[in-house]
């Protein structure tokens, strides 16, 4: 019976390391598939933010304040600060509620909103030559024209301007300088025209849109229609993007994710680009 016993002993023991040596040959299996995973090439399509970040000519602009930066009394270094901003300024995000009273929050943007499937149209070539240049329908049809392809379902669509080359030269970028409320009516920069805004609400289901200018709506705007349009169907716009010569027309995807303010209509936003 003592053999029997201790025979059984065995066996389970050996059982048991066969299991614990599959289970290690699982897990390293798993890890090795973790480690061999690739991504496309990234584009970083976000402006850093210094003193030098351009901002709405209403807008508080960012601040940093250093609150310890050296080798510590224990003997290991040690940096820190603190950062002051608007929401809107530099490579933000509009949130649908800063132009729409039942739109999202930030916090509330769903992430499908935020990660997906893009395409980019250029219009470079007419805004460079004309500040006050408006991103018509009939651009958006060449496009879909060119590409042979409508506007893909739940896109983000990036529009180029060419503007970005331009940034941070405040007069060159926004048509002026100056700051406050005086100087609204001095902003030249290209945009959205309202209609093609209404044109892709109403025809075309995106999910996201962005351009690399300081606004969805061009510079000489004061009624802002086309962030209503986009806005008050929860679709967020992306602003003062930069690097949008480096995608191609279509075949690449965004991620572009914000700062998470509770509440908040925008806030800062760190956008990239994969390409396939």
């Amino acid at each position: 019976m003592r053999i029997l016993n201790c025979c059984f002993l065995i066996g389970m023991l050996l059982l048991y390391g066969c299991d614990k040596k599959a289970d290690r040959s699982k897990q390293e299996d798993t890890i090795t598939k973790k480690e061999s995973f690739t991504i496309g090439e990234i584009i970083d399509l976000t402006h850093d933010f210094s003193e030098k970040t351009i901002y709405w000519v209403t807008a508080k602009e960012f601040e940093l304040e250093e609150v310890f930066q050296g080798e510590t009394e224990q003997g290991f270094y040690y940096a820190a600060n603190n950062f002051a901003t608007a929401e809107h300024g530099g490579t933000h995000i509009d949130a649908p509620i800063h132009f729409a009273k039942n739109g999202q929050t930030l916090d509330e943007i769903p992430l499908t909103n935020l990660v997906g499937n893009a395409i980019k149209i250029d219009v470079s070539e007419n805004a460079i030559a004309n500040p006050d240049y408006l991103i018509s329908i009939e651009d958006l049809k060449n496009w879909e024209k060119e590409e042979n392809l409508k506007i893909p379902e739940g896109s983000i669509v990036l529009l180029e301007t060419g503007f970005s080359k331009f940034y941070p030269d405040k007069l060159k970028y926004m048509g002026t300088e100056d700051r406050g409320e005086a100087a609204v009516k001095n902003l030249h920069f290209p945009g959205l025209a309202p209609e093609a805004a209404k044109w892709l609400v109403e025809n075309r289901n995106i999910h996201a849109i962005g351009i690399d200018t300081p606004s969805i709506d061009y510079g000489q705007s004061n009624d802002f229609k086309s962030h209503i349009s986009l806005l008050s169907k929860n679709i967020p716009a992306f602003e003062n993007l930069t690097n949008l010569d480096k995608l191609p027309n279509k075949g690449f995807k965004v991620v572009a994710l914000p700062m998470k303010i509770k509440g908040g209509s925008g806030g800062p936003l760190r956008i990239i680009a994969i390409l396939e």
